[in-house]
């Protein structure tokens, strides 16, 4: 059954200026279409926002009797961001996760069931020349950051021509890595040359053998020396981001905390996830308002910082130290509703929720030869179809998603 946008969307297609395009898709827009789409990229928008001559097609006069459709839409944020990443709550989905590779050389229990994967064949997954055509229509589209995960991304051979093909695309402004940091002091130098903009390093226990025991590998000491190459580099700030698992490490917390006394770190406090395999259960979620209040009793005045509004963490500092504290909230207090992220899997499957089972393959349309227009009407249908937030802790452990290796963090 056809959807009020896809009607739009074919009404529009029976003017061939895209200019005539967009100014319908304005005016479209005005009249309660629940979807917007849009051809045209943001900068296409700007172009147009300022054409003050725009003509009202006669069905659509009736909504811009008040203010016109310029007035509407610069209150609302709309444009000139692409109507293809806007959902149907007004989210603007500005930052892309892509996940370079389902491979990873530790076996984090929160991440992978403790049996493994069964892995995608490898002519399954995007090649490199996919995952840069996915990143320059997105970019074209408006999204300025771009986070690479897997698994683990810094395994995959060609990371390094890939970070430095995204930095040529204009309008990108941050390409950012998150790693498990093994290899991360041997390749660091030749990422930041490449144009890594951002790092963040999982690290779950400050003691090396509970570290092996949660990670079930060895290591401790690699990571421990990413994070101060990072350092001394000239990261600032390093996020270093610590999953946090009642009877496993909630013990570390202080520990982690006055890590940020003497360098610029901001520690990242993740509430525990329920994913396939990984043995989820509410006991062991510690909320961020017992993580909070535990560190309160250690530094009472530790304040709360004022971040962006579609940022994920809540951010702390304790005066006087050099780093900060944040929170990933997802479980006990959801931020769905400034979600600006999208995610596309190693498999090149486009995910609009985290905790969302549903998933479109753009891989399949990519190789079955799709233009970049076709390409942006089922991402923008997919981002449509995104719900005003996750299902709730307790149906979200009740549903079928896959293991966090194969969304890619």
């Amino acid at each position: 059954m056809a959807t009020h946008a896809s009607m739009c969307y074919r009404l529009f297609d029976r003017h061939t200026s895209s200019t005539h395009f967009r100014k319908l898709f304005v005016q479209c827009l005005n009249g309660n279409i629940q979807r917007p789409y849009s051809g045209a990229t943001h900068k296409e928008n700007e172009l147009e926002l300022g054409d003050s001559t725009a003509s009202s097609a006669p069905n659509f006069d009736s909504s811009l009797k008040t203010r016109s459709s310029q007035e509407r839409l610069r209150e609302e944020s709309i444009l000139p961001f692409s109507a293809f990443l806007t959902d149907n709550f007004g989210r603007r989905h500005s930052y892309l996760r892509m996940s370079l590779t389902e491979k990873c050389n530790l076996r984090c229990q929160y991440c992978m069931p403790e049996d493994g994967v069964k892995l995608t064949p490898r002519s399954q997954l995007l090649s490199t020349s996919e995952v840069l055509t996915l990143a320059r229509l997105f970019v074209q589209e408006g999204v300025e950051k771009i986070r690479l995960t897997g698994g683990e991304p810094l395994i995959r051979p060609d990371v390094l021509d890939i970070i430095a093909e995204l930095r040529k695309l204009e309008g990108l402004k941050t390409i950012a890595v998150t790693t498990n940091g093994m290899n991360l002091a041997r390749l660091l130098p030749k990422l930041k040359d490449a144009g890594l903009n951002l790092i963040n390093i999982s690290l779950d226990s400050l003691v090396p053998a509970k570290f092996e025991f949660i990670v079930r590998r060895k290591g401790f000491h690699k990571v421990i020396e990413g994070i101060d190459k990072a350092i001394e580099m000239g990261y600032n700030p390093v996020k270093v981001n610590c999953v946090v698992m009642r009877g496993l490490n909630e013990d570390e917390l202080l520990d982690f905390v006055a890590l940020t006394e003497k360098k610029p770190l901001e520690v990242r406090f993740i509430e525990y996830m329920p994913f396939d395999g990984n043995k989820w259960n509410f006991k062991k979620m510690v909320s961020y308002q017992e993580m909070l209040d535990h560190i309160r009793q250690q530094w009472p005045n530790l304040e709360k910082l004022q971040t962006g509004q579609t940022e994920t963490a809540k951010t702390f500092k304790v005066p006087g130290f050099k780093g900060q504290v944040g929170f990933i909230t997802s479980m006990s207090d959801h931020f769905c509703g400034s979600c600006n992220r999208l995610r596309i899997t190693a498999d090149g499957n486009l995910k609009v929720c985290l905790f969302g089972n549903s998933e479109v393959s753009l891989r399949d349309v990519l190789r079955s030869g799709a233009s970049n227009e076709e390409l942006l009407q089922i991402i923008g249908a997919a981002v449509g179809r995104k719900k005003k937030q996750h299902a709730g802790m307790f149906s979200i452990s009740q549903m079928k998603n896959r293991p966090m290796i194969l969304i890619g963090g």
